[in-house]
């Protein structure tokens, strides 16, 4: 059983000796991975009050890997501080290992505290395409809103690598799961200029579920003109009302000004609130 910090580290500079001790040690080559009361030690400095220390302390835990990660699933699953799960989470996005993902998931979808909910989430974007299948069985499962809302940002920070299981994502019954993959495929697409990526979203403009047809509108926007243009500027005529919203709001953060003439063109138009969303559209590229 764990040492209460208290007990530990008695005092700020306490803690503050076996920190420097820990990196003395890891910077000299040194540094004993098979102590585990060393460990546990390091674990309850987690609960320093000092952002820096904790800070030091994460990236240490980095640096050992492995040998520390029994110790901080431990500490992120049952440490009754919250301050020392949350810092168990980060540390654990430092390591990266695939072996964490059930425990960071269960993390994710059940501390009660918020911040070790977004760590674990975090945690969960570093380790990458390993970590898809889970947070997309979040994503289909009965879960809160919020929950989801979490696993759906881990999912579009995953990575490149994940391209593949995404793109499969895309082609799922289920329209949660669809549109997690999109968020994921689109970030793929705006950092990497993947074509691959972009065709998928266009793909999805078609779609049978309007929500995920309004997200790939949107999605667009983070497209090179020559390729968003061609498909948004037809959808300005679209029987839909909120298609022609999204892809008004869509031309407008794409910033480019041959685009201005068609939408004040737009202005005149009858439909209720076109014209409303027109002129914010004009206000993004008039900014730019």
């Amino acid at each position: 059983m764990m040492l209460n910090s208290s007990e530990k580290f008695p005092t700020p500079d306490a803690t503050e000796h076996f920190v420097e001790q820990i990196n003395e040690q890891l910077s000299q080559g040194v540094f004993d991975a098979e102590n585990s009361q060393l460990l546990e030690g390091m674990v309850e400095a987690l609960a320093d009050k000092r952002g820096l220390v904790r800070l030091s302390l994460v990236e240490a835990f980095g640096k050992i890997g492995q040998p520390a990660v029994p110790f901080l699933v431990e500490a992120l699953t049952h440490h009754s501080n919250p301050v020392v799960r949350r810092s168990s989470a980060k540390a654990l996005a430092k390591i990266r290992q695939p072996d964490t993902i059930s425990h960071l998931i269960g993390a994710m979808v059940k501390d009660e505290d918020t911040v070790v909910r977004s760590s674990a989430a975090g945690a969960l974007a570093g380790i990458g395409s390993a970590a898809l299948p889970a947070l997309l069985e979040v994503i289909a499962g009965e879960y809160p809103e919020p929950v989801k809302g979490q696993a759906t940002w881990a999912i579009a920070r995953a990575g490149v690598e994940a391209v593949e299981p995404l793109h499969l994502a895309l082609k799922s019954d289920k329209t949660d799961i669809r549109l997690a993959a999109l968020e994921g495929i689109a970030k793929i697409a705006e950092e990497h200029g993947d074509e691959l990526s972009q065709n998928a979203i266009l793909s999805v403009l078609q779609d049978d579920d309007l929500e995920v047809r309004l997200e790939a509108i949107a999605s667009l926007s983070r497209f090179p003109s020559q390729v968003a243009l061609p498909k948004l500027i037809p959808l300005l005529e679209d029987d839909n009302l909120e298609v022609v919203q999204r892809a008004i709001l869509a031309l407008g953060k794409l910033g480019e000004p041959e685009v201005l003439p068609i939408l004040q063109a737009k202005l005149a138009e009858k439909r209720e609130g076109i014209a409303q969303f027109v002129k914010i559209a004009i206000s993004q590229l008039k900014c730019r």
